[in-house]
């Protein structure tokens, strides 16, 4: 049995992720915006440890989170899951980005999944958004971020599973009524992700659609954009990056 943070899991993938978690007798901690939002979700996960709150839009409240979690104890898995999309600048890079970021510095998981999106091709490499004064990022600069997040990890720490997933257009709050993709696939990868012991999920660095390596944008890979992005997270931030031991 795993124990699972999922973060942004009031509902949509998150949710979705917890309740086939939870059927499969592992361990998960719920995390929610508000106390309304906390309420709602243990109601509707029954089987889940606790929920955790905290609005991701605040650096502060992330940090707060961190402790939280880590007064909770070891996890074996961190779900990065938590996105806005229809909000500002300012909020989409506090939670997207910062979030995520924070959290992967000050919570230790074996594996770590990031929720990316197929967006992120259309994301800025250069990360000029990062360097503007107040910083902001595009939703899919975020989801570049996460992709670049997912591996930088990957590429320091050879001991954590770090990977980033595009679930695809699902019909989720997100995605809208009439997206077109299969909603089970759209949570399945973060699960297997999660808690599988298939040698194809037993990775480090990739890009996962549907459980399946697939196309992404290559100057994520490039080691002076990963650091580039590290130093810009942590100057706005204040919260350092780690390094290997």
């Amino acid at each position: 049995m795993s124990r699972i943070l999922i973060t942004g899991s009031a509902d949509g993938l998150g949710q979705m992720a917890a309740k086939e978690l939870i059927k499969r007798d592992h361990q998960v901690v719920l995390h929610a915006r508000n106390e309304s939002r906390a309420k709602d979700v243990l109601s509707e996960v029954p089987g889940a440890e606790t929920v955790l709150i905290a609005d991701l839009s605040s650096i502060e409240e992330t940090r707060k989170l961190a402790d939280k979690i880590n007064a909770l104890g070891r996890f074996d898995a961190i779900i990065h899951n938590a996105g806005v999309y229809r909000v500002s600048p300012q909020q989409i890079l506090n939670v997207n980005t910062l979030a995520p970021y924070i959290l992967t510095c000050l919570v230790s998981a074996r594996r770590l999944v990031y929720l990316s999106s197929g967006m992120h091709f259309s994301g800025d490499a250069s990360l000029q958004g990062l360097k503007n004064n107040p910083p902001k990022a595009t939703y899919s600069d975020s989801k570049l971020h996460d992709l670049m997040l997912a591996k930088a990890v990957a590429k320091r720490f050879s001991d954590v599973y770090a990977n980033a997933v595009d679930p695809g257009w699902v019909a989720t709050k997100m995605g809208g009524a009439g997206a077109p993709d299969d909603l089970q696939k759209g949570y399945e990868t973060q699960v297997w992700l999660a808690v599988s012991n298939d040698p194809k999920a037993l990775v480090s660095g990739k890009y996962f659609h549907h459980q399946r390596e697939t196309n992404y944008q290559v100057r994520s890979d490039d080691a002076a954009v990963q650091d580039e992005f590290l130093r810009l997270c942590e100057k706005i931030s204040g919260v350092p990056f780690p390094t290997a031991g």
